[in-house]
């Protein structure tokens, strides 16, 4: 008797877990139309919205009896962008989907629209390099980061070969893992390679956020610990040549900071929609008296992209106007869109095939 008592209550106790348990749902589901279907189970919720970089605003999800939310938005044109929903005021990432924006403060996931044709940062029938995470320990921050770092395809570990190397900074609150978990750095440099548009090179990115300081040491980071790291356990172009740097909003603000005051060390600087509003950059340049003569021929490609639609384009401009006072060559990519990983993309996949030229 007291066996059935206790078989009784053991089953009671796993159908009123398998009664608790979500039901198992697809979202996002990207349809042949490139309309998305997006779906979020709650049974207590009272409002579900989704908001997403291909949306103007948020729109709402519809609730069924059985708990679950959804929503199927119009066609969006073939790239990933980030989205997220937003559940009585919370924003949460998307449960149902395991590819997350890698960031510090906004909890996103992805959605990747393809598109009836390969795009610069599918994944493609073609030889295919390597991403490496590593720890190097900065003497300037007085602690072990980490940084990744992307080696092109038929890498010559030998040491035969040297190569030119990118240093890619994120954004802010962005991490050193979304160059490749949303910008696809490494899709990108891969189907440029194949196709002849790029140089083979190595790719790394730096954790770049530095707390509590508001990232001045970061320049020093990457010059006096980051650089030599590479250089120590790469075969690598040792010279200013043989060098580019790159960055997204903060980064590329960091990028103008560490490009434009090591000059004799990068002799390339792609700045993506510049954050510039630091303490740092106003160190930098606000009495910047620069030899312009020595600086332009110093750098082989000065270049500063961002969009219409960004909220930094008028300070953009701005430093794009103080450049050209100053007489440095400045090559400025404007192109239409916001403030978005979508234009990092495009940003990166252009840079990628004038440096090292």
């Amino acid at each position: 008797m007291k066996k059935q008592i206790i078989v009784f209550a053991l089953l009671c106790l796993v159908l009123n877990v398998v009664a608790q348990r979500p039901p198992a749902i697809s979202s996002p589901d990207v349809n042949a139309d490139n309309s998305i279907t997006f779906r979020y189970f709650s049974k207590t919720a009272r409002e579900v919205k989704l908001s997403g970089e291909f949306l103007k605003e948020p729109i709402a999800l519809t609730k069924d009896t059985s708990g679950i939310w959804s929503v199927t938005v119009p066609p969006v044109t073939p790239d990933i962008y980030p989205y997220n929903f937003t559940v009585d005021g919370v924003g949460v990432a998307d449960p149902n989907n395991t590819h997350i924006f890698a960031n510090e403060r906004f909890k996103r996931s992805i959605v990747d629209v393809k598109g009836d044709k390969p795009l610069v940062h599918s994944l493609q029938n073609v030889p295919h390099g390597k991403v490496s995470y590593h720890y190097y320990n900065s003497a300037t921050l007085k602690t072990i980061r980490q940084l990744l770092v992307y080696t092109p395809p038929n890498f010559d570990a030998s040491g035969k070969t040297q190569y030119p190397v990118l240093y890619l900074i994120h954004g802010g609150s962005d991490t050193e893992e979304t160059w490749t978990k949303v910008g696809k750095a490494n899709l990108i440099a891969d189907n440029l390679i194949a196709q002849g548009k790029a140089k083979p090179m190595i790719i790394v990115m730096p954790y770049g956020n530095v707390r509590p300081a508001p990232m001045p040491d970061f320049t020093k980071d990457v010059v006096n610990d980051i650089v030599p790291f590479v250089e120590a356990n790469y075969s690598v172009q040792a010279d200013s040549k043989g060098r580019a740097v790159a960055g997204f909003s903060v980064g590329g603000g960091q990028t103008l900071n560490i490009g434009l005051t090591n000059t004799d060390k990068f002799a390339y600087i792609c700045s993506y929609a510049p954050y510039t509003a630091t303490d740092e950059f106003k160190k930098n340049f606000t009495d910047w008296k620069p030899d312009a003569d020595k600086i332009n021929k110093q750098l082989k490609l000065f270049t500063v992209s961002v969009g219409t639609e960004d909220f930094l384009y008028e300070s953009v401009k701005q430093n794009l106007a103080m450049f050209n006072d100053k007489k440095i060559k400045v090559k400025p990519l404007i192109v239409s869109g916001g403030h978005t990983w979508m234009n990092c993309k495009l940003f990166l996949a252009t840079s990628l095939q004038e440096i090292f030229k």
